[in-house]
C-alpha cells in the first residue's frame, strides 16, 4: 500500500468523526499554544530587560552598599549605609581609579511634588553633574544639575516630561517653583521624553543635587549607589579591581570576605538575567507540556474507540490482502495526522495570541516590548506533537493490526 493511499484513507477515517477528532486534538492545541506563548513572551521579556541594561552602557560599573546577599541571613545587607562621602572622594582620585572616566553618586526615593493646585507622585534622584550622560538622557529646556548646585546644596530641580505635563500642562515650567517635602525647588530644566532606561523611568523623575537630597529631602548621609564609568570595555575588569582596593582601604578591610559593598557590571547583570529567564522559560514550558500528555491520552482513547468501531473494516481490508504492516501504518498515520494538525493550529494560535499580548503591553503598558516569533518553539511544537501521536497511537495501531480477519468479519 503506497503512502498517498494510506494518507487519504487516514484523512477519510478522521473526517468520518470530525467533531470527535476536533475535540481530541484540543489538548494538543492548548499545549502547543501555551508553549508558543511562554517562549515568545519569555524571549520578549528577556530582550526588554537586556535592552534596558545595555542602555546604561557596557562600561558602567555599579557599586552598592552592603555585601552581596548569599542567603536569608544576609537579607538585611540591602539596608546597609556603608557608602559615604569619603568613599566618593577616594574613588574620584585619579591615582586610585586611573581608568575611570566618571564617578557618579546616587541617592533616590519617592515623594509628592506640588505646584499650585496640582500634585504628582514622582521618583526623586539626587545626582551630580553629568548624570544624564550615563543614560543618554538630554535636557529639553533649561539646563542640567551642575557642580555649583551640588556644592551649594541648591534647591534646584530638573523634571521629566510626564512631571511637566502633570504639573504645568502646556505652560512654561522653567523658573517656576514646586514644593517637595515642604521645601520649594526652582525648576531649572526639563528632560526630553525618554521613557524607561534600566531601572529609571526618566519621564517620571525629579533630579536634584545629591547634597540637597541627602540633607533636606531624605535625611541620610550615605549613597544607595555609586556609578563608575570606565574609559573602555577592556578596562572594566581592571577598574573593578581598583574599586575594590580603594574601598577596602577606605573601610579598613583586610579580609575580602568582610567586604561591606558589592560591585556589579553590565555584563554580569546581563548574564544573570539571561540565566534566570532561560530557567523560568524552561520551567513554564515544562508545565505547559503537561497538557500534551493529556492530549496524548485523548489521542489513544479516540484511536482505541476507532479500532473497535472499524473492526469489520479491518477484517475486510485484511481479507482483500492488506497486511498487518498496512493496518499498523494506517492507524499510526491517523494518530500522527491528528496531533500534527493540532500542533499547526497551536502554532498559529500561539503566534497570534503572543503578538496580541506584545501589542497590548506596548500600547497600554508603556513598554518597548517587541514581538518575538520563537522558531525553536514552532519546530518543537511540530516535532513533539508528531512524537506524541506516534507514541500514544502505537498501542491502538498494533491492536488493530493484530486482529484476526475472520473474527473481524464476524464482528457485529
Amino acid at each position: 500500500m503506497n503512502i498517498s493511499y494510506s494518507f487519504k484513507t487516514a484523512i477519510k477515517g478522521l473526517r468520518t468523526n470530525g467533531s470527535r477528532s476536533a475535540l481530541t486534538i484540543l489538548g494538543i492545541v492548548i499545549g502547543i499554544t501555551a508553549i508558543m506563548m511562554v517562549m515568545s513572551l519569555g524571549q520578549g521579556a528577556q530582550n526588554l530587560i537586556l535592552g534596558q541594561i545595555q542602555s546604561m552602557g557596557s562600561k558602567v560599573i555599579e557599586i552598592k552598599p552592603g555585601r552581596e546577599p548569599k542567603g536569608f541571613s544576609d537579607i538585611l545587607q540591602i539596608f546597609s549605609n556603608s557608602l559615604k562621602e569619603k568613599d566618593l572622594i577616594a574613588l574620584r582620585k585619579k591615582e586610585n581609579l586611573p581608568y575611570a572616566k566618571t564617578v557618579q553618586p546616587l541617592v533616590f526615593g519617592s515623594a509628592t511634588a506640588v505646584f499650585e493646585n496640582e500634585s504628582y507622585n514622582l521618583n526623586i534622584f539626587g545626582v551630580a553633574e553629568g548624570f544624564g550622560k550615563n543614560y543618554d538622557v538630554d535636557v529639553d529646556e533649561g539646563r542640567a544639575i551642575d557642580d555649583e548646585d551640588v556644592k551649594n546644596r541648591a534647591d534646584t530641580v530638573v523634571i521629566g516630561s510626564k512631571v511637566k505635563e502633570e504639573l504645568f500642562g502646556f505652560s512654561d515650567a522653567i523658573g517656576q517653583k514646586i514644593k517637595i517635602k515642604g521645601r520649594n525647588f526652582r525648576v531649572i530644566g526639563t528632560l526630553a521624553k525618554k521613557g524607561q532606561v534600566s531601572i529609571i523611568n526618566f519621564d517620571d523623575v525629579a533630579l536634584i543635587p545629591w547634597t540637597t537630597a541627602q540633607q533636606y529631602v531624605f535625611g541620610i548621609k550615605h549613597f544607595q549607589h555609586i556609578l563608575v564609568e570606565a574609559e573602555s570595555e577592556d578596562l572594566v575588569n581592571k577598574t573593578v579591581e581598583d574599586i575594590k582596593m580603594t574601598l577596602r582601604t577606605s573601610h579598613n578591610i583586610t579580609d575580602s570576605s568582610k567586604d561591606d559593598f558589592s560591585i556589579g557590571t553590565q555584563a554580569q547583570a546581563m548574564e544573570q538575567v539571561s540565566t534566570i529567564m532561560n530557567i523560568l522559560t524552561l520551567f513554564l514550558t515544562a508545565v505547559a507540556a503537561i497538557s500534551l500528555i493529556v492530549g496524548g491520552v485523548g489521542i489513544m482513547n479516540i484511536m482505541l474507540v476507532s479500532v473497535t468501531e472499524r473492526t469489520r473494516e479491518i477484517g475486510l481490508r485484511k481479507a482483500l490482502g492488506a497486511t498487518e504492516k498496512d493496518i499498523l501504518f494506517q492507524f499510526l498515520l491517523e494518530s500522527i495526522t491528528l496531533t500534527a494538525v493540532g500542533g499547526i493550529i497551536g502554532i498559529i494560535l500561539g503566534t497570534f495570541l503572543s503578538f496580541l499580548t506584545s501589542w497590548a503591553i506596548t500600547k497600554f503598558g508603556n513598554m518597548d516590548w517587541a514581538f518575538s516569533f520563537p522558531v525553536q518553539a514552532a519546530l518543537l511544537g511540530i516535532g513533539v506533537s508528531a512524537l506524541v501521536g506516534l507514541i500514544f497511537g502505537l498501542y491502538p495501531a498494533r491492536k488493530a493490526s493484530h486482529k484476526s480477519p475472520i473474527e473481524a468479519l464476524r464482528y457485529e
